[in-house]
């Protein structure tokens, strides 16, 4: 099911994330999202915790999504913009596919928080790639809504937390380069 795009390292090499806004159909159909959702799951995960899950927004769900966007930003809101609430409401509604990716910590487990959320984190970045290597345009969003209480708790429950909304579907038009970190900024060799 897969693009074969030569190899991982071309894969990796020239992944771009695309804006939601600019996503159209096709997205991945059932058995697609399952096999890129499938492949998302195997990441690292120290003490096999799964700290991670994922909640599927069908587009029958988008205006209930849109609608719960609507009230969790009136509710925190003294006098919410006719500008900002058409925003949530494109949010809503844009790529053809989403997913909410939720960090599911066990504090039971001996295993720290932040590694559990690290492991959280690469679920994410594997479910973007994964929709990259089927042929698909993947965003991995955040923003206010990731961290509103009203919104987490109609996805998640107890301590979890959104860790970002992955968009996925075709590109509009071809994707931008963006400025990437010179290597021998964020490399460097330990010298002890």
């Amino acid at each position: 099911m897969f693009n074969d795009l030569s190899s991982p390292k071309s894969l990796l090499a020239t992944r771009r994330s695309g804006k939601p806004r600019d996503m159209v159909a096709p997205g991945p159909g059932e058995s697609e999202l399952r096999e890129i959702l499938q492949a998302a799951i195997r990441v690292p995960d120290h003490g096999k915790l799964a700290p991670w899950r994922f909640v599927i927004v069908g587009q029958d769900r988008r205006e209930a999504f849109a609608a719960l966007l609507d009230r969790a930003y009136r509710e925190t809101r003294s006098e919410p913009g006719r500008l900002e609430l058409e925003a949530n409401r494109q949010f809503a509604h844009q790529a053809p596919t989403l997913v909410v990716a939720l960090s599911k910590p066990a504090h039971a487990s001996q295993i720290p928080i932040w590694e559990q959320e690290l492991s959280a984190g690469a679920a994410c970045m594997n479910l973007v790639s994964a929709a990259t290597a089927a042929g698909y345009v993947a965003g991995w969003l955040t923003g206010w809504a990731a961290y509103s209480a009203i919104v987490r708790d109609a996805f998640g429950e107890g301590d979890e937390k959104i860790a970002g909304f992955v968009f996925i579907g075709s590109p509009s038009r071809p994707l931008e380069e963006r400025p990437r970190p010179d290597y021998d900024e964020v490399v460097t060799r330990w010298r002890g």
